[in-house]
């Protein structure tokens, strides 16, 4: 990952994840796609980040601090930061860490719901 300032890059690279993501799906690699899924979520979050501060988180620790920053002003990014955490906690830490990606079916409808997350986020960034 580079560090850059331009947020339609970032955002641009969060649809690329997603559609990595539902490329594992196609394929039955559900831990996988759970991974690339939280991947865009993070990328879309960092892209938000990035269009009202001018600067790009360097760690996920970073991005959630930031995000809840976000969250005691803004009910929106308030919705966000729930979204951010489910998918930190369920795809990247559950599913793809732990091999805990049961029930699939949830799973794998947080992994197609990411595209509503993404969009948001641009929402919320106005680009």
């Amino acid at each position: 990952m580079t560090i850059t300032n331009d947020a339609a890059l970032i955002f641009a690279d969060a649809h690329a994840m997603y559609t990595a993501a539902l490329d594992h799906l196609a394929a039955d690699d559900v831990r996988d796609a759970a991974e690339k899924a939280w991947c865009a979520a993070k990328r879309a979050t960092d892209a938000l980040i990035v269009a009202r501060t001018g600067v790009e988180p360097e760690r996920s620790t970073e991005t959630g601090s930031r995000l809840r920053e976000l969250a005691r002003t803004e009910r929106a990014a308030r919705r966000l930061r729930a979204g951010y955490y489910e998918r930190q906690g369920t795809l990247h830490g559950e599913c793809f860490y732990v091999g805990l990606c049961e029930p699939r079916l949830d799973t794998e409808q947080l992994i197609r719901d990411t595209i509503d997350y993404i969009r948001n986020a641009e929402r919320l960034a106005d680009v």
